[in-house]
């Protein structure tokens, strides 16, 4: 369809806050470089949505964020789908494709404590609630005196649980923290050398049919390259190591010229024995160093931690 169509688009998306932030946000991107088009929201309930009760692994089903979802897509319904990158699995079907991303948002992970104490300074034995297996691994490794417990909801939700004393602290992604304009609640920024983000934490991706050129097009507009390449990077990454969908695995790809840094860890049960390497590569083929990355941690016992985690199911992150 040309460009100068008016066929209006509709752009698909969890109900959150969040969600709807980074759907207004794509929106706004898509109606500024294509003016003479017409983008709306459409807020879709997802598996992850429905059960906001039991713990992400108990739910069962890769892609509980994003599936109904592609869905919409698949039949029709809309010609956008706007995702955290991190909720959207690596393999993806070969009807879909991965259009467009943001540029990324700080990929750290926060502590908001009711305290406001650091997380060397919590009190032995304080709760702190997560959502992911990564983030209790990495809490653990680091404050294995601390009790960890899963904790759902949004963002907001989340914060206000740790406020009126359900929790003592939370590890959320700052990427939402900061977006809903919570960052006055952060505690602690916590470091990349110790605290590794989920791959693809930051990054708001726009999912088309492979066959619907016109709104492929469109979203390819908005694309932020360097994004993009280390997006593929760590993708690649996840998608060759393998695993299920709980396993504990971090990753952040950095580029500065054409070379792209893939930092990637794979953390045994309770943090124990993480396996954490960098490599090096070419921006021009980021899969490559994914592969490579994932190669030498399998090589190095990766495989072991992996077999001791078959059959575990689930969803690897929330908000």
């Amino acid at each position: 369809m040309a460009e100068g169509s008016y066929r209006q688009i509709r752009l698909g998306t969890r109900g959150s806050s969040l969600a709807l932030w980074q759907a207004e946000h794509v929106a706004t991107m898509l109606r500024n470089r294509h003016p003479g088009r017409s983008f709306i929201l459409e807020s879709i309930k997802t598996e992850g949505d429905s059960d906001r009760n039991s713990p992400l692994a108990e739910i069962g089903s890769r892609g509980v964020f994003v599936s109904e979802i592609e869905q919409s897509l698949l039949r029709g319904r809309i010609q956008l789908g706007v995702h955290s990158l991190k909720d959207l699995p690596s393999q993806m079907s070969p009807l879909l494709v991965l259009a467009s991303v943001t540029r990324r948002e700080d990929p750290r992970d926060v502590l908001v404590s009711r305290a406001g104490l650091k997380l060397a300074r919590l009190p032995v034995g304080a709760t702190v609630g997560t959502s992911s297996p990564r983030r209790e691994c990495q809490i653990r490794a680091i404050r294995p005196d601390l009790n960890t417990v899963s904790i759902r909801g949004n963002v907001e939700t989340r914060i206000r649980k740790v406020m009126t004393g359900h929790y003592d602290a939370a590890v959320l992604a700052a990427a939402g923290v900061h977006r809903l304009g919570l960052a006055d609640r952060v505690t602690e920024y916590l470091p990349l050398e110790s605290f590794l983000p989920a791959p693809c934490q930051g990054i708001i991706a726009v999912e088309t049919l492979q066959a619907d050129e016109d709104s492929t097009a469109l979203a390819g507009a908005i694309d932020e390259p360097s994004t993009h390449t280390v997006a593929r990077a760590e993708r690649a990454f996840v998608q060759a190591l393998g695993g299920g969908c709980t396993t504990p695995v971090a990753a952040l790809a950095t580029m500065i010229g054409r070379t792209v840094r893939l930092d990637g860890a794979l953390f045994g049960a309770n943090g124990a024995s993480p396996i954490r390497l960098s490599v090096d590569g070419d921006a021009d083929s980021p899969e490559s160093l994914g592969i490579e990355l994932a190669r030498r941690i399998l090589s190095l016992g990766g495989r072991e931690i992996l077999a001791a985690m078959q059959g575990q199911n689930g969803s690897r992150s929330d908000e």
